[in-house]
């Protein structure tokens, strides 16, 4: 069997992976991702039991057990490129033998839930509210760099660049299911789904303008309109679709949550956004130990 070479998967000293400092024995195979580093302590207070902590950069690593099951919540920081570092380098631990550097033969599955927050994109989506993605619409390109084509709803993608006239000088947006089993544990009659449409960045991906004007400052209406079969763009956040499109590839299960904190359509924005993400963890948590 081929090694891997060290250039392809670096190792810090300890045998830890290089970016997220993790061995093996160090994460649960249920992982809860966030952006923001200070909310996996927000996430962890709720563990009856801490096991393991760490951080590197801004990938901070709790794992513990809540309700006699194990999880580990890692924060991600902004953006599908860490997505792809931190998805990858999961997948290494579980799936890689790092001292011999080859490819295991039994192949381990993670459960990977994101818990985030979002802007919704449609009117009836209110405040505080939760968005469960049933896929993840990426304008971000990062996915285009794998053998993805066997993983992509292809024909919601076309209607979707038809119906936006999107621009063919940006990378081509690419739709990906989310887990079903995952899924079914976390909907409920409280929660909205969709699709949760993936920015590459916040201001001008996003359709903001400060200073700079914006390719086309029409995108927004043009996507909050889409519509494919009853399935409508529900918000727009930073990190679902690569979630989703590498743990498809990796074959993993995934699915994306995330709570409301501001309506672009009606310009409200959460009178306490630290409440709803709460809530949200809370949620989460017991649905998925249920």
């Amino acid at each position: 069997m081929n090694k891997i070479a060290s250039t392809e998967l670096i190792l810090n000293p300890d045998g830890s992976l290089y970016h997220i400092n993790l061995k093996p024995e160090n994460i649960a195979e249920n992982i809860i991702l966030v952006g923001d580093q200070n909310r996996v302590a927000k996430v962890a207070r709720h563990f009856d039991s801490i096991d393991f902590e760490t951080q590197k950069r801004e990938f901070k690593t709790i794992t513990g057990t809540f309700k006699n099951k194990k999880f580990s919540v890692i924060s991600t920081g902004i953006g599908p490129d860490n997505i792809d570092i931190v998805i990858n380098e999961l997948d290494a631990l579980v799936n890689i033998d790092l001292g011999k550097r080859t490819i295991k033969k039994a192949h381990t599955t993670l459960n990977i839930v994101r818990i985030g927050t979002s802007g919704s994109l449609q009117r009836d989506i209110p405040v505080d509210s939760f968005v469960l993605a049933k896929y993840g619409l990426g304008f971000d390109g990062m996915l285009h760099s794998y053998d993805c084509e066997h993983i992509l709803e292809k024909e919601m993608e076309d209607a979707f660049i038809k119906h936006t006239n999107y621009s063919i000088r940006k990378s081509r947006p690419y739709i990906v299911k989310n887990s079903n089993i995952l899924e079914k544990k976390l909907i409920s009659n409280e929660i909205y789904s969709g699709i949760t449409g993936t920015a590459v960045g916040f201001y001008g991906p996003q359709g903001r303008i400060l200073r700079i004007p914006i390719q086309d400052n029409k995108l927004n209406n043009k996507i909050d309109t889409f519509n494919f079969k009853g399935i409508k763009v529900t918000n727009l956040e930073m990190e679902t679709s690569a979630i989703y499109g590498l743990s498809q590839l990796l074959g993993h299960h995934a699915v994306s949550m995330n709570a409301i904190i501001g309506n672009r359509i009606s310009l409200k924005f959460s009178k306490d956004p630290y409440r709803a993400v709460e809530s949200l963890i809370k949620y989460t948590l017991n649905k998925l130990v249920e």
